[in-house]
């Protein structure tokens, strides 16, 4: 991990807001600070779940337990109200650690966000996602106000926004917008999903992922802002036309993303175990939901419904990442795309396994997803790799269009997944949007040109540390 992640552009907004200032403090240990701010935020503004949640956990570790769980209670139902799913599940994280049992809260959470929820809006009815709190001027509780006092302030200020919910509950359950993934499953599945998540709360700078590293985890954003940036590779960084490449910690860098209230992110390591692909950092401080695999293993081994949806929504985020690079995907119309995905397999392979092997018919075309590989040939049983290939690169396109046998096998370099397009649906894809085979051709004829010429230089080495 990096030591000093670099200072984000915009990054002093976040003092701007009353919440992430009370989010800050606690995360430094200013308890009593943070509660003046976070229960400033609640008398102003009691429908406000992540301020409820910050500031229960506060007094539930000042030992206020009674007064942290019915402000958690009503954290969850302004959470559902608001259509944060995220931040229901995170109130619901805060009542299980103080030993409430939560089974009616998740049922609740499922049943306002599942597939045949009739709090579900649809098309126009949607509302928009949940925005980040802007509260304008606001200003903390006294500061004359400490130890005993100021707990039975802020105590009086939570009990004040439990009872004024409960007095306007005859105005109806709001809408809440469909969620991707989660608003595909029937309510089982949904509540067995959201049962696998934990909470955890990250300060303003700090790096949730980094690229190159290994997970197997997923995120959601339950409340807060987060970048995601890429370390160009040399490769990518000449072909941006920026000039010499550049290694290390001076390699440049883009912005891919910024995530908000409700976003999953890192779900690709739910697949691989490849290298993340870019970074993820805390432009804010933030509460996040993350899922461990071997907890969503479970659930997809008891729920085989939840386990098909997660591919098929790793799929789907797949295809929309790789169509900035594929030349497969932006051949393809937009409106034709949908009919492609469908057709894509996604399939995994682990470091050192042979995604092709020298001398087979050319019958499948390959899309990197995620991962690397190889280009390997071998010279008196001495392999040497003719090239590296990684995300949005294609693989079998030789093969595939020149109507040669593989003249190479195809390593994977790490844990690599891949989107496998069998020949007939290749055919039938070409048929109907003949750019496909055009861009494929230029692109089969180069590769095939540089292995070519690769094999009359020496190249490099294909050493034990690249694939044991």
């Amino acid at each position: 991990m990096r030591n000093s992640p670099p200072a984000l552009p915009g990054s002093q907004a976040a003092a701007d807001s009353p919440l992430d200032r009370a989010l800050a403090l606690m995360l430094t240990g200013e308890r009593d600070a943070a509660l003046r701010w976070s229960g400033a935020v609640v008398q102003q503004d009691p429908s406000m779940s992540s301020a409820l949640i910050l500031t229960c956990r506060l007094l539930a570790d000042a030992g206020r337990t009674e007064a942290a769980l019915e402000g958690l209670e009503l954290g969850v139902k302004r959470a559902i109200d608001a259509g944060n799913l995220p931040l229901a599940v995170a109130a619901v994280a805060d009542l299980r650690a103080l030993g409430r049992d939560v089974s009616s809260w998740l049922d609740d959470i499922a049943a306002a966000f599942c597939a045949d929820s009739p709090r579900l809006a649809e098309g126009d009815e949607a509302p928009p996602p949940p925005p980040l709190p802007g509260l304008g001027e606001i200003a903390p509780l006294s500061t004359y106000l400490t130890g005993p006092a100021l707990l039975s302030k802020v105590t009086a200020i939570v009990h004040a926004a439990s009872t004024a919910y409960e007095e306007s509950g005859d105005s109806g359950a709001p809408l809440v917008a469909p969620l991707p993934l989660f608003s595909a499953l029937k309510k089982e599945g949904l509540r067995a999903l959201i049962s696998a998540f934990e909470m955890i709360t990250v300060p303003a700078g700090s790096y949730v992922i980094e690229q190159g590293a290994e997970g197997a985890e997923a995120y959601i954003v339950a409340r807060g802002e987060l970048e995601v940036t890429r370390d160009l590779s040399s490769r990518e960084n000449q072909a941006a036309g920026n000039g010499e490449p550049v290694a290390g910690e001076d390699a440049p860098s883009v912005v891919l993303a910024r995530l908000t209230n409700g976003a999953l992110f890192g779900e690709m390591a739910l697949l691989s175990r490849a290298p993340r692909a870019a970074s993820v950092i805390a432009r804010r401080p933030s509460i996040l939901l993350l899922a461990r695999r071997t907890s969503l293993e479970a659930v997809a081994e008891d729920r085989p419904d939840v386990g098909v949806e997660l591919a098929a929504h790793c799929r789907r985020r797949m295809v929309t990442n790789l169509v900035r690079t594929s030349p497969v995907l932006l051949a393809v119309d937009s409106e034709s795309r949908p009919a492609l995905v469908e057709r894509l397999q996604t399939q995994v392979f682990e470091r050192g396994e042979k995604i092709i092997s020298e001398g087979d018919e050319g019958n499948v075309l390959h899309l990197i997803a995620s991962g690397e590989v190889a280009v390997v040939r071998r010279e008196s049983d001495e392999p040497f790799v003719l090239a590296t290939l990684g995300v949005g690169d294609v693989i079998g396109e030789v093969s595939l269009i020149l109507k040669r046998k593989a003249n190479a096998d195809v390593v994977a370099v790490h844990p690599t997944v891949t989107l496998r397009l069998e020949q007939a649906d290749f055919l039938e894809l070409v048929q109907a949007h003949p750019r496909v085979l055009v861009g494929l051709y230029f692109l089969a004829l180069e590769r095939d040109e540089e292995t070519a010429s690769v094999l009359q230089v020496p190249s490099t080495r294909l050493g034990d540390d690249v694939l044991v």
